[in-house]
């Protein structure tokens, strides 16, 4: 599934008229972008949600003749993350799933990030297992970070006064059973994460690419200027 709803306010103005997942980035639209990493893993179908200028995503999806096929879910009320993934559930079947945010835009280490997620998922011990990217490698404003990591691939939030080294790379395989249990509505993904993480059952893998930050006008403007120029945002 791609998570194309959001409202994008902080990329406005560029989102004033268009969704996030529309604008361009070398020349391609992020939500081509991430479709075209899904087409590389093998996933020959994948949900797309819109809610902001939504006809302008099923006018995108329409036009675009690659794999994977496409399935557009509209929302009228935007569901925020949970809720949208829990109304995907009927298409998305039941086994374990990728889940790519519309704005994720990276590239590949000597393995693709997929198929990393793919070979490192275990439904015995994990929900939903995470990309993660070290926020010491990341160009722009990260705040206090996401996540830390501990030896098992476990997760946690930082506690209040602490700053956590590893960013939510917006990319992650999740379980159905996750989102499942929740009401249909509105709801954060967050809420989910709440959960699984008092079980000790939300995990992570740490991105061996490159990954790009892109909340902000000037974050697009930079990571089009530093793939053009070749040069990487993050360094190893």
């Amino acid at each position: 599934m791609v998570l194309a709803a959001g409202l994008g306010t902080r990329m406005r103005p560029l989102t004033d008229q268009t969704a996030k997942p529309l604008l361009t980035l070398l020349g391609r639209s992020l939500l081509d972008h991430a479709l075209d990493r899904l087409a590389e893993a093998g996933v020959e179908q994948a949900v797309v949600n819109a809610h902001w200028k939504a006809e302008k995503v099923a006018a995108a999806l329409t036009a675009r003749t690659a794999p994977p096929r496409t399935r557009l879910q509209l929302e009228p009320e935007l569901l925020e993350t949970g809720g949208g993934i829990r109304r995907a559930l009927p298409l998305l079947g039941e086994e374990p799933f990728a889940i790519i945010n519309g704005d994720a835009f990276w590239r590949e280490g000597p393995v693709p990030a997929l198929q990393r997620l793919a070979e490192a998922f275990d439904p015995a011990r994990m929900d939903s297992l995470l990309l993660l990217m070290p926020t010491a490698r990341i160009e722009g404003t990260v705040g206090r970070g996401d996540f830390f990591l501990d030896g098992w691939g476990r997760l946690r939030r930082p506690k209040p006064g602490e700053v956590a080294p590893f960013l939510f790379a917006g990319v992650q395989l999740m379980a159905p059973a996750l989102v499942a249990s929740e009401p249909d509505g509105v709801f954060s993904l967050n809420r989910c994460f709440d959960r699984t993480l008092e079980a000790g059952r939300l995990h992570g893998i740490v991105h061996d690419g490159e990954w790009y930050h892109l909340s902000t006008p000037p974050d697009l403007d930079r990571a089009e200027r530093r793939l053009r120029e070749g040069k990487g945002i993050n360094w190893l």
